[in-house]
């Protein structure tokens, strides 16, 4: 029997908090489109993993004292609501769900594509049904099979990464010949400077870099359901610093130090062309086995984080009651099913539509994460003049300064997309979304009083 008085099980624990942390900085653009992304920008994406990484790591920092400040929510949303209001709630909260439905659209797709590398006459609709169905009923039995499977899809991306790097690294020193090459550190800059594409070329890949790190707030909707928040919460988002030196930093100075960044193939992932390079056999199939696991974890969180969304938004009187229903083992079954059931209808369309819908897709997701954020950016702000003083523990370092800063920044992110030609479609697109959503709100959810705390 499914009912809307149980509470969210709190059965995450700190490794699984941590996992999923890491899980929601590493997706399948670092190990698939980087070479495109380093052609782009040459060694100065470096810098910009650099930047965008520690502005995430002040959003982060602003969520995770938002979260701390009352640990009886359950989620970012309801901190939204109760500092913007109902109709930001609204608007923020379905803008959320549709980011992670249309990246795992792409992801389900993907997987397809990564199965057929082994078996290519399985139809390309096949893989994506199935690992669906799986997923759905691992996420089904409770909140700490999500955490668990969720924890070893991250371990395989981190193994893989971990190994670039420390390969890398020792060819670099040892100054060792690969493919022709001479590995070294000294490729970052010798082949024609550090911003060999120009200030241009460098501002394209923010675009890139921010594709990236979409996700990685995903860690303040566990707050509901991690067994000790005042603990786990500031271990996960503290090492955030650490996570961007290893993961993305480490990785693309190993790569383009076995290989000038000219050099660096773009119909291949860079990480099977350091791996071939040194003569590992069969790189190409173990880097597929590492990116299909990347998408597999991705769809793993897009079912927690929609389903999770939906119910925070049932309990706020923005979506329809049954989404708050809860199954006997803590698990929103009712918002599960319906995230899943949009899933499967995208799986099928994807059998027909052609891969540049979803390139336009996967745009909007990420300018839509990029507004999410300011809004937890601006809801900190509001968090703050209503409580001067902040939380009492892990309070935002260098507030006001680094909030204002960072939403100046995401704000500069958005309005280069809009005039940049390649993004502008889905730049207009996602603003008209933003509209939809607040009309929807004005004609079907209008709630008759909403309630602000105002600075006194």
């Amino acid at each position: 029997m499914e009912n809307s008085n149980k509470k969210l099980s709190r059965s995450l624990q700190s490794r699984h908090i941590q996992m999923i942390a890491i899980g929601g900085a590493i997706g399948t653009g670092l190990f698939l489109g980087s070479g495109s992304a380093i052609h782009t920008s040459g060694p100065s994406i470096i810098l910009a993993y650099l930047i965008v990484g520690l502005f995430c790591f002040f959003m982060m920092r602003a969520i995770g004292e938002l979260l701390l400040s009352d640990t009886s929510k359950h989620s970012f949303l309801d901190f939204v609501k109760q500092y913007l209001g109902d109709r930001m709630e609204f608007v923020t909260g379905w803008m959320y769900w549709f980011c992670w439905i249309s990246l795992a659209m792409a992801d389900l797709t993907a997987t397809g594509i990564y199965i057929k590398f082994w078996f290519p006459s399985i139809p390309q609709w096949v893989a994506p049904f199935v690992i669906l169905v799986f997923l759905y009923f691992t996420n089904r039995v409770n909140v700490k099979a999500f955490g668990e499977m969720e924890s070893w899809f991250s371990m395989i991306k981190v193994l893989a990464i971990i190994v670039l790097v420390v390969v890398g690294f020792a060819l670099a020193i040892m100054h060792t010949k690969v493919a022709g090459q001479t590995a070294s550190f000294s490729n970052l800059f010798s082949h024609d400077g550090f911003f060999p594409t120009g200030g241009y070329g460098f501002l394209m890949s923010f675009q890139m870099v921010v594709f990236a790190f979409v996700g990685i707030e995903m860690v303040g909707l566990t707050a509901g359901e991690t067994n000790d928040p005042q603990a786990n919460l500031p271990k996960a988002i503290n090492s955030l610093p650490i996570r961007i030196g290893l993961f993305y930093v480490g990785s693309m100075i190993a790569i383009m130090s076995v290989y000038p960044w000219h050099g660096i193939t773009t119909t291949a992932s860079p990480f099977v062309q350091v791996f071939s390079g040194i003569g590992i056999t069969g790189a190409a199939g173990i880097l597929n086995f590492v990116v299909l696991t990347a998408a597999l974890s991705a769809t793993n969180s897009c079912l927690f984080s929609t389903s999770r969304t939906l119910h925070a938004l049932s309990a706020g009187g923005n979506a329809p009651k049954r989404f708050q229903m809860l199954s006997k083992s803590g698990v929103p079954s009712d918002s599960l099913n319906f995230s899943t059931l949009v899933l499967f209808i995208i799986v099928i369309m994807n059998y027909f539509m052609p891969a540049s819908v979803f390139t336009l897709i996967s745009g909007v997701s990420t300018i839509n994460f990029v507004l999410v954020w300011i809004v937890l950016l601006w809801c900190h702000i509001k968090y703050r003049q209503v409580h001067p003083e902040g939380a009492v523990t892990f309070k935002m370092p260098g507030y006001p300064v680094t909030d204002w800063i960072s939403l100046i920044f995401f704000c500069a992110v958005l309005v280069f997309l809009l005039v940049n030609a390649s993004t502008r479609v889905s730049m207009i697109i996602s603003l008209v979304v933003f509209v939809v959503m607040l009309v929807v709100y004005q004609v079907v959810y209008r709630p008759q009083t909403t309630q602000v705390p105002q600075n006194k």
